[in-house]
């Protein structure tokens, strides 16, 4: 059966076009209690950024750590408890961050509406009716978490997504001058995730053409930001990873994520490495799954000067591979686009753990 996926509803880019959120927010305002809920990266605290978001009496400001550890099943939980008891349902709920506060953002705005624990509805099409209003506004650019159907959150026993029609943003801002401040190595980390997602897009049973249309065009921007004469982080650059993190989330959306993806979730989950950072380990060591595109990987990070480790897996125990391992197995999605339908006949346990200590 073909997809048929919801998009972004509105998106609003261009540089300090984040400036227009309180008039584009102002009409949702109405709905429900009548007060927003602003969910924030707490790298901003205290930064210029924070006295730009247009507060108004009975708004929330709910600053987050993201750092190191991803978003979590229980997070999402506690903040819709605890806004629900004190509160009432918000209007909407704004977030500002990166991808994993793009995920919260997500996960919060249907689960506002939707009874019990979240962990309940970590799979496809488990959640049966709308959220609330949710604005994203990427401040990183590469993880596509900006136009992505899925919350990737970590639960007690498996990371994987609360994916439904309802999941992406009801509008997005995407202002390219929020992300100048990101530190090289997240910045490279990050922008790979993207370029990742198109590579791992085109070499899978579900590649076509529409999400070919997509993933060149992130890929030439992806090679003309980080590889060459005028790579690096320039402001040109700035909007041109915002667009690619864009056309690469939509790629993957009408195709799929593969076997660097599945090892990455086990490094998450268990490592509670970050998303990027995790792929990029993985990525170094898949030649015989990516071919050439593991070769200019590879020039991009000798070209950036990126410090990425080698020899991890020297320092893990069989348990921590097993757990690592039990972990991508779980992932039939991505294992199914990587390798056929009959992925199991090709790959087992044992083979998963193999590719882990290649690292």
């Amino acid at each position: 059966m073909h997809k048929n996926f919801n998009n972004i509803d509105k998106v609003c880019y261009g540089p300090g076009s984040f400036a227009q959120l309180g008039d584009i927010i102002a009409p949702k305002r109405t709905e429900n209690d009548k007060f927003f809920v602003f969910v924030v990266d707490a790298y901003f605290k205290g930064k210029p950024l924070a006295d730009q978001i247009p507060l108004q009496d009975g708004d929330l400001l709910e600053f987050i750590d993201v750092d190191p550890k991803e978003p979590t099943t229980a997070q999402i939980d506690e903040l819709r408890d605890r806004i629900l008891a004190n509160h009432g349902l918000p209007a909407g709920l704004v977030g500002i961050g990166g991808g994993s506060i793009m995920d919260i953002a997500k996960a919060a705005a249907l689960m506002f509406t939707t009874e019990g624990p979240s962990e309940n509805y970590q799979g496809l099409n488990l959640i049966k009716k709308p959220g609330i209003y949710h604005c994203g506004v990427p401040t990183i650019s590469g993880t596509g978490a900006e136009c992505s159907m899925t919350a990737v959150l970590t639960g007690p026993v498996k990371k994987l997504g609360l994916k439904c029609e309802w999941t992406v943003f009801n509008q997005v801002i995407l202002d390219p001058t929020l992300t100048a401040s990101v530190p090289k190595n997240q910045w490279f980390y990050t922008g790979m995730d993207t370029f990742i997602h198109c590579i791992e897009s085109e070499t899978g049973i579900f590649y076509n053409t529409f999400s070919r249309a997509y993933g060149e065009q992130s890929l030439k921007l992806c090679k003309e930001i980080f590889l060459g004469e005028g790579s690096g982080q320039t402001p040109e650059n700035d909007e041109k990873l915002m667009v690619a993190s864009l056309f690469g989330g939509l790629s993957l959306t009408y195709s799929e994520v593969g076997v660097c993806h599945a090892l990455s979730y086990g490094l998450s989950m268990v490592l509670e490495y970050k998303h990027g950072y995790a792929n990029c380990i993985a990525f170094n060591h898949l030649e015989d799954y990516y071919g050439s595109a593991v070769n200019d990987f590879k020039e991009m990070v000798a070209f950036h000067n990126i410090d990425l480790p080698q020899n991890l897996s020297a320092n893990w125990s069989e348990e921590t591979i097993t757990a690592m391992a039990e972990v991508a197995y779980a992932l039939p999605h991505m294992w199914t686009h990587a390798l056929g339908y009959d992925w199991q006949e090709k790959i087992t346990l044992e083979d998963i753990k193999d590719l882990y200590r290649r690292l």
